[in-house]
């Protein structure tokens, strides 16, 4: 799999906002397929920095209503990545 889709998007959140900034873990969006050495590997080659562990949690889609239909959002997974001392990823750069 190519490094650029297991990665598919950072979640900025009040609540990853201080993950990072308290503990150095930064979370994603990535693919169902991925592992976590895959996710390890994509963080390393597209930001430059060293992951020191790496946690996923499949969320699952929740089901919503309109009107009298239902339907159901997809499933997806997120990792969280703790990265070593000293190695900071900044997705909003001046």
């Amino acid at each position: 799999m190519n490094i650029y889709e297991v990665i598919k998007r950072p979640l900025v959140t009040e609540k990853t906002t201080l993950e990072k900034d308290n503990k150095n873990v930064i979370a994603f969006e990535v693919a169902r397929e991925a592992n976590k050495i895959e996710v390890k590997d994509a963080v390393e080659k597209i930001f430059n920095v060293v992951v020191e562990e790496v946690n996923t949690v499949n969320i699952a889609g929740k089901r919503k209503r309109t009107g009298k239909n239902t339907g159901k959002r997809s499933n997806w997974k997120k990792a969280y990545v703790t990265l070593k001392e000293g190695s900071k990823v900044d997705f909003f750069e001046v």
